[in-house]
């Protein structure tokens, strides 16, 4: 798979096949792509247009964002929910555990309707159909509004935040304001937001007892590529500088990893390298390995086969890691 095979994903969709570089137009410092859009060009998420005289603007930014949002009870589905204090009992103090509590109540999920990444398995292919589809951007302010007695924790997701984080922390930061509230601020990100914009969201989550949570795709950078059409550097280099601050918190994880078991992409050795590394920096980050199911398109691969969940987890678990879960099981085959 190559530029071709994203560039015809893309298309229907009315995205770019490749990020902007035009002389002479500032950079759009969100991502690692800091796409230059010339006038009348998207930027690769296809949130940010380019003007004439070198601006740009932002489709969501600032006044509101690009997004759908829903209350999921807890505990629900989410990546962390199996080492999140809020639902799960684990091995942390109880005080941990009873200062935000999570049962019987919800998860605040917002979905962000853009992405810096092009995965072709992606199994939430549906948000790249949200600009045309959208009615309005919700404000801030509204959406800080949903978080009330009920709402223990809010995550935002989709697609990937990083498109739309000043959004998000405008968010976080009403919240945060909120003396009377006590609510987890999550991540579930592909990791490749430029490293200042990471170091905020540690900030958030750290604050207030939330995690950071790395979709890590794959280790062999040619694999990344094909897969999600970028390159990995900055996404190793993002998660290393969050793991660095696990100190700083340690009775709650901060910061999780998961990988997509990919047929014929992601094997037990893929694995076993994105394990070490991870174990490199504390051998305690939860790890969690999802079961795949064919989607967008690569439809025609297999969904992941037991014996190579078995494997990958084997592998990662011989890597270092001691809290490694295998997700989705009723996915294999």
């Amino acid at each position: 798979m190559g530029r071709e095979a994203h560039a015809r994903a893309r298309a229907p969709f009315g995205l770019p096949a490749e990020p902007p570089y035009r002389a002479g137009v500032t950079e759009c410092r969100l991502c690692a792509r800091r796409c230059q859009p010339g006038p009348g060009e998207l930027t690769y998420c296809g949130l940010r247009v380019g003007k004439s005289g070198g601006t740009e603007v932002h489709a969501g930014l600032p006044s509101g964002g690009l997004l759908e949002w829903y209350l999921d009870p807890l505990p629900t589905n989410c990546v962390a929910s199996w080492v999140c204090p809020a639902t799960a009992a684990m091995s942390t103090p109880k005080s941990a555990r009873l200062q935000y509590p999570g049962r019987g109540r919800f998860n605040l999920a917002v979905f962000y309707g853009a992405c810096p990444f092009d995965c072709l398995y992606c199994q939430n292919w549906q948000f790249r159909g949200m600009p045309r589809s959208a009615r309005r951007l919700v404000p801030a302010e509204e959406l800080a509004a949903h978080v009330d007695g009920q709402v223990a924790c809010i995550c935002f997701f989709g697609g990937d935040p990083v498109p739309q984080l000043p959004h998000a922390f405008q968010v976080c930061g009403i919240l945060m304001k909120t003396g009377s509230l006590r609510v987890r601020i999550c991540w579930e990100t592909c990791g490749y937001a430029e490293s200042d914009l990471l170091d905020r969201m540690v900030e958030f989550s750290l604050r207030s007892g939330g995690i950071i949570k790395f979709d890590l795709k794959a280790w062999s950078p040619a694999i990344h590529r094909a897969l999600c059409g970028a390159d990995n550097q900055q996404v190793l280099a993002n998660f290393s500088r969050a793991a660095k601050r696990i100190a700083e918190r340690p009775e709650v994880p901060l910061v999780v990893a998961s990988t997509l078991l990919v047929p014929g992409y992601i094997d037990a050795e893929e694995v076993r390298c994105l394990a070490r590394f991870i174990a490199s920096h504390d051998p305690g980050i939860p790890y969690a390995l999802l079961a795949f199911h064919p989607d967008f398109e690569m439809r025609d691969l297999p969904r992941t086969p037991a014996t190579l969940a078995s494997e990958c987890l084997l592998a990662a678990r011989e890597s270092g890691l001691t809290r490694v879960r295998l997700g989705n099981v009723h996915l294999l085959e």
